[in-house]
């Protein structure tokens, strides 16, 4: 009866508020209590989250996916010219060869399907603009607003339920589940509170790789993990991998590999000095 994209990540969001409160009930982690004014410096963040969100199902919508993946590519180089000029981060030689393969290699992968229109180009570039926005404010934020790492967690998911219910009840997707009762089983609750138990610790350890390291590093994990989930794919469910998709991996180990290497040699110069 339609898709209900939105409405998934309002649940896994709910989910991750609870998992954090429980542990906090618990008294195994700790945070303030929810505070406006945290909340509003907090906010900008998930406003670019649900620009992301939107912004890329419009871009799947109107584009082929090979083509979306080649616009990441250019996100992911347009967040590390951010972080550059923002954060004051280097870019070295092996970093921009790294991006660069990766580009080429999804360009490659893109070169039989390459579909794109006028309005899904400007969906394309307003999710890249996002997206790198996102990613270089998180950068921000978690650096200003003085919260636990499980703080940020819970206001991230509650504004983020905050900002999106609202949305599901506009499209119709809170409508529609209402009105499908094939959904209201409790095999179909289990697997969302699954989904928000893993979004717990995925949204920790985001929040922790950006404090960490820094949006650069972030953008390339983003478009590395494509790879373990075409992988899974393959080996749990069977699905099949085209020759464009082994090439565009391939490709893409071998600039996570220069991406590592660089880090590794910056590392080492940082720790001499």
């Amino acid at each position: 009866n339609g898709d209900l994209n939105i409405l998934l990540v309002v649940f896994q969001a709910i989910a991750a508020v609870i998992c954090v409160e429980f542990s906090k009930s618990m008294g195994w982690v700790d945070y303030p209590k929810f505070n406006f004014r945290t909340a509003q410096l907090w906010a900008p963040v998930n406003l670019l989250f649900c620009g992301m969100l939107f912004t890329g199902m419009a871009s799947l919508e109107h584009n082929s996916v090979p083509m979306v993946t080649v616009f990441k590519n250019i996100t992911n180089i347009m967040t590390t010219i951010g972080d550059c000029i923002l954060y004051g981060a280097s870019i070295e030689i092996l970093v921009i060869a790294a991006f660069g393969i990766m580009l080429a290699g999804a360009v490659m992968a893109a070169r039989n399907d390459a579909d794109v229109t006028q309005t899904g180009l400007f969906w394309m570039l307003a999710n890249c603009l996002c997206t790198s926005g996102y990613v270089l404010y998180l950068k921000y934020a978690t650096k200003s607003v003085k919260l636990s790492k499980f703080g940020m967690v819970f206001y991230n998911n509650v504004l983020c339920s905050a900002f999106l219910f609202p949305v599901t009840v506009m499209n119709g997707e809170f409508s529609t589940f209402m009105n499908t009762k094939a959904l209201h089983t409790v095999d179909y609750a289990v697997k969302n509170a699954f989904a928000g138990f893993v979004g717990f610790f995925l949204n920790f350890a985001s929040l922790n790789c950006v404090a960490q390291t820094g949006p650069t590093t972030y953008a390339m994990i983003g478009s590395l993990n494509k790879i373990p989930i075409a992988i899974m794919g393959y080996l749990i469910f069977d699905s099949t991998i085209s020759e464009e998709t082994w090439t565009f991996i391939s490709i893409s180990l071998l600039g996570g590999f220069l991406y590592t290497i660089a880090k590794l040699r910056e590392g080492t110069r940082k720790s001499g000095k």
